[in-house]
């Protein structure tokens, strides 16, 4: 099966078999939707649809940056798409770096169950007490005792831990270390262990979710884990977490971008269907036109910005594309802000309704603009890699 195949067969399947189910998947809790999903991935894995981003030495379809890029647009216009083909956040991530740096026994334990679908896990890195915008600075440590670690914290918007196996917890095992890069390391800690506290759902935009819709409050109060445990070597948490986001910010922007498309072919048949009055649509007003010419080159332009960034991160690897990796995070943040914001304002008291998808994609997508970076943290990184390099260059002339 070609590229150009599989990309048929995951439209077709989303579009018959994800579309269809709304409203009620968007308006029910994580436990009852889940048999039906479960039911739609034995489906995909029937059609040899299942883990596309991962290498065919996995159980994958093998796809590059670039390709998986182009199937996350058209898995994103379904809020449930990527769950469905297993390549949803933040399990994606976590297998890739499992795939890179786990052990035999961690691939054997925890990876090959994550790309059965046979349990779900989880990412821990934010903390309530500390700013996100600095991964080196965190409160939770793990302390070396015997053949153990010793993990103490706090962590929040732990993104799935309702109902997860394990989670990958980005904390501090090495404090005094001169390099405040090398203070981090990335440990698994099963969600079963003792100590670990599960304080809350985080309600987000009224809606406290579940399962793996859902965005925990987690405590660990002396919780033990072997040092086998931790991912890679002691010290390259930060290491490890930069080559998981490159790629994931990757797969964030072309969702969105999915996003964009379905709220922008809403927004269009809404202006030629609605009629103000007698041969009057909406489609015939000047501001509508607006926004739709704005809306279509904004996103277009937004999808060229992912597919230079993906073919970089496949040529160059995600360290030498960190530049286009912050222009994609917080421009296509702000085009998606957009795209629903007109598609809603064209539909009006409808669009703030649950009557279309519109109103979801406002409520879970605001975020985008916060997570995986804030924009002005990429837009402060890149400004001044872009200063330094000219800078260097200016001083060479």
């Amino acid at each position: 099966m070609n590229f150009e195949e599989i990309k048929l067969k995951i439209t077709k399947f989303v579009q018959d078999e994800l579309y269809t189910l709304e409203p009620w998947i968007l308006n029910c809790k994580w436990d009852e939707k889940l048999p039906k999903l479960n039911e739609l991935r034995d489906k995909v894995k029937a059609q040899d649809l299942w883990l596309p981003q991962i290498p065919k030495a996995y159980g994958g379809l093998g796809l590059t940056n670039s390709q998986h890029g182009e199937i996350s647009e058209i898995l994103g216009a379904s809020p449930y798409g990527h769950y469905v083909f297993n390549c949803q956040a933040p399990d994606a991530g976590n297998m890739e770096i499992l795939i890179e740096f786990g052990t035999k026994e961690q691939k054997k334990k925890y990876l090959d169950p994550l790309l059965k679908g046979e349990i779900r896990s989880c990412f821990a890195m934010t903390e309530p007490d500390f700013a996100g915008s600095n991964p080196v600075n965190m409160g939770t440590i793990a302390i070396k005792k015997d053949e153990s670690y010793l993990i103490n914290g706090h962590k929040w918007f732990t993104s799935g831990f309702d109902g997860a196996d394990f989670a990958i917890v980005m904390l501090i095992s090495n404090p005094d270390s001169e390099n405040p890069h090398k203070r981090a390391s990335q440990i698994i800690v099963p969600t079963k262990n003792k100590g670990v506290e599960f304080v809350r759902n985080v309600q987000i935009m009224g809606h406290s979710g579940g399962g793996w819709e859902s965005h925990s409050e987690i405590k660990f109060h002396d919780v033990k884990v072997p040092l086998s445990n931790v991912l890679g070597s002691d010290g390259e948490g930060f290491s490890i977490a930069q080559k998981r986001l490159g790629p994931g910010r990757i797969h964030h922007c072309m969702r969105w971008i999915g996003i964009c498309e379905r709220s922008f072919d809403l927004m269009c048949g809404r202006a030629l269907s609605r009629e103000l009055a007698f041969g009057k649509k909406l489609a015939d007003k000047q501001t509508i036109q607006n926004w739709i010419s704005e809306c279509r080159a904004e996103i277009n332009a937004a999808r060229l910005l992912v597919q230079d960034a993906a073919n970089k991160i496949d040529e160059h690897g995600a360290y030498k594309t960190r530049n286009e990796i912050s222009i994609i995070k917080f421009y296509c943040a702000n085009v998606l802000q957009k795209v629903v914001d007109c598609a809603i304002q064209v539909h009006g008291a409808k669009g703030v309704t649950d009557d279309t998808i519109l109103a979801s994609y406002y409520r879970h997508e605001r975020a985008a603009r916060i997570y995986d970076g804030a924009d002005e943290v990429h837009k402060s990184r890149l400004a001044r890699q872009i200063l330094k390099e000219y800078a260097l260059n200016k001083s060479v002339n």
